[in-house]
């Protein structure tokens, strides 16, 4: 329908994953905004135009992730095999806790605890693989929609095994060659290769004599490095690798550059003055 005609619109709500299989909440209303408190579960919006003759298809939008960091609840993740047990210490005493559990938005699984204590057991994670874990308190214990009830209470990340990283860092370049100093920059290993919470990283470097300096670790955040204490017109080969607490990946191919003899020339400015006779 064109705008014009348009009479007002719908918009659905939906917790992910629906484990009720309840309809989604829908609102009406005539403006193109609308303002809408959620808790950092995941929730699909469909929104859809409607006038005299009928409805609309369905827009769909998936809401982002919230960051957790400013959340008051501390929850620990204790692995046993592929089983763990989630603690948490409430700060106040709702009529439930629901738990999310997920290693994609395509695998969401909920789960409501009635108990007391702040503790759930989950089963069947798999090895080398990234989960994400949240508690929500509610005031709202069956089957129904937690959207008006619930509030996020703690979020946390969680392997049952951790691994290795399969891959180095990508897009390792070398700037900034002086004859005793050198820029290494690289991105980071994606979080899908790491198998593992990423601690950090290692660099190696040989020069053409194959002398190898010692590695060097950096924290996981870090993306550049410089290499100083460098021979003039030297080769060296530079490699670098990610490590978990499972251990160091596979090294980068390495990276060749060659220091100059001469450093960098700094224009000379040569000021002539003319003496009258």
């Amino acid at each position: 329908a064109q705008s014009e005609n348009v009479l007002g619109y719908f918009i659905d709500v939906e917790r992910i994953p629906n484990s009720c299989s309840n309809s989604p909440n829908r609102i009406s209303l005539k403006d193109r905004e609308i303002l809408v408190n959620l808790s950092m579960a995941c929730y699909r919006v469909n929104i859809s135009a409607y006038n005299a003759a009928g409805e609309s298809p369905q827009a769909i939008y998936i809401v982002p992730e919230f960051s957790g960091a400013d959340l008051p609840g501390q929850i620990h993740v204790k692995s046993q095999g592929s089983n763990a047990v989630v603690t948490w210490t409430p700060e106040y005493n709702p009529k439930c806790f629901v738990v999310d559990w997920s290693s994609g938005k395509e695998d969401i699984h909920t789960k409501i605890v009635t108990t007391a204590t702040g503790n759930f057991a989950l089963g069947n994670f798999q090895p080398y693989k990234l989960y994400k874990i949240m508690v929500h308190a509610s005031d709202v214990c069956q089957c129904k929609s937690f959207l008006a009830h619930e509030k996020t209470f703690g979020v946390t990340h969680f392997y049952s095994v951790e691994g290795v990283p399969r891959t180095g860092p990508a897009n390792v370049t070398i700037l900034n060659i002086t004859k005793h100093s050198a820029l290494v920059k690289w991105t980071e290993i994606a979080s899908e290769d790491c198998l593992g919470f990423l601690q950090g990283y290692r660099i190696s470097y040989i020069d053409s004599s194959r002398k190898r300096s010692p590695a060097v670790t950096l924290n996981s955040s870090t993306t550049s490095y410089h290499l100083t204490g460098l021979k003039e017109k030297t080769t060296y080969h530079v490699q670098i690798s990610g490590f978990t607490n499972a251990g160091e990946g596979p090294l980068t191919l390495s990276q060749p550059f060659s220091t100059p003899k001469y450093g960098t020339v700094e224009p000379l400015c040569i000021c002539i003055t003319q003496h009258e006779s």
